[in-house]
């Protein structure tokens, strides 16, 4: 052909569609078997607070249909038969399945749908393309079109019940922490007599100092820093009550749900409630590799010339990481395993980064296969 009639097909063909790649694949790998061949048009969900918007493409990514429904129960409804309406065999790709588009995967889910979670949008450059929300939805299943592997929604029921737990209970050990700030700069600046009794106590015994004070008929800066003082250590109080009750609740699930996670060395309920919360169920996540990524342990080239090395991943589940990071430091200290290794790897002239990376790595594969089984029985 004449370069005229090459320049000529670049023209007309969609940026979208140059991929050498077959049409939309979904495939679970060996560990939950295979199911592998084309599941027809893919709709994407750009989902909000009180509307989502839907966009339904073919396996080459054309726009076939689109349209917004309330983000209710009605809504999904209407959803689901105007894709049926649209569409014999369908893959929903749904963006937002931990926060805004929670109610609709699991509505689909239960109506016996594929469902997958949709990574935000790539964001154009100002004045590219323009943007809507229909065509966030369009872009939604168009990149999972393009996508190599698909995450699948967590599960719900009794492990978004640990979640609930997990994240209440962060919360409230957070706000209690920012009290006690609070109450050592109260201190600081209070008065002489309450400075003088209070400035070398911490924690616990601060509190309880404070609770212990009352008001004296002295000047009103006393008076009323006396009754701050007292009401910050009350709200401390009921914070730390309120999170020793999530973490007992956090207890009972978590040994009925992963006993055999929590007979692991360094393992407590709060370390095994995110390791079961990030992993969810087995088949979301499709190897140990990927699970390893996803918590941010995966080694990452670090070489230069002769020196050959890995670096920390700063990247992923960082909840998820710093769980791992708890039981590495903790099997460091007592686990005579993982002592024997530390002394190893550090006559090889690893540095202590470099060993805690790696032991984080082999958690990230023990853990996996452990929780692994918990599906598979």
């Amino acid at each position: 052909s004449s370069p005229a009639e090459q320049a000529w097909l670049l023209t007309v063909m969609p940026p979208v569609f140059i991929k050498s790649r077959p049409a939309l694949n979904w495939t679970l790998h060996q560990e939950v078997g295979e199911m592998e061949g084309s599941q027809g048009s893919v709709v994407g969900v750009d989902t909000h607070k009180d509307s989502h918007s839907a966009a339904l493409v073919d396996e080459l990514g054309g726009l076939v249909a689109s349209t917004d429904v309330g983000a209710n129960p009605r809504g999904y409804i209407r959803l689901l038969e105007w894709a049926r309406c649209q569409s014999p065999r369908r893959t929903w790709v749904v963006e937002g399945t931990g926060s805004y588009g929670a109610g609709l995967a699991s509505f689909l889910v239960e109506c016996g749908e594929v469902v997958y979670e949709g990574d935000r949008p790539q964001r154009r450059k100002r004045g590219a393309g323009g943007k809507s929300d229909q065509l966030d939805a369009i872009k939604v299943a168009r990149e999972a079109l393009a996508r190599e592997h698909h995450a699948i929604p967590r599960r719900r029921g009794n492990r978004e019940a640990i979640r609930v737990l997990l994240s209440t209970r962060e919360g409230a050990v957070s706000a209690s922490r920012q009290a006690l700030n609070q109450l050592y700069a109260l201190v600081v600046t209070a008065p002489e007599p309450i400075h003088e009794h209070l400035i070398r106590l911490k924690g616990e015994q601060l509190v309880t100092a404070c609770l212990r004070l009352r008001s004296t008929a002295g000047d009103i800066e006393t008076s009323v820093t006396t009754r701050a003082l007292r009401q910050v250590a009350r709200r401390i109080r009921s914070l730390q009550a309120e999170a020793a009750d999530h973490e007992a609740q956090l207890e009972s699930l978590v040994a009925e749900a992963v006993p055999a996670l929590l007979s692991e060395p360094g393992v407590g309920a709060i370390t095994a409630a995110q390791l079961l919360v990030s992993w969810s169920h087995a088949g979301r996540i499709r190897n140990e590799n990927a699970f390893a990524a996803m918590a941010g342990v995966a080694p990452v080239p670090a070489s230069s010339g002769r020196f050959v090395r890995h670096r920390l991943n700063r990247q992923g589940d960082r909840r998820l990481n710093r769980a791992l990071h708890v039981v590495a430091v903790c099997r460091s200290s007592f686990h005579r395993p993982t002592k024997d290794y530390i002394a190893r790897r550090t006559a090889e002239g690893k540095s202590t980064r470099e060993i805690r990376r790696c032991l984080k790595r082999y958690l990230a594969r023990h853990f996996f296969r452990l929780l692994q089984g918990l599906d598979n029985p």
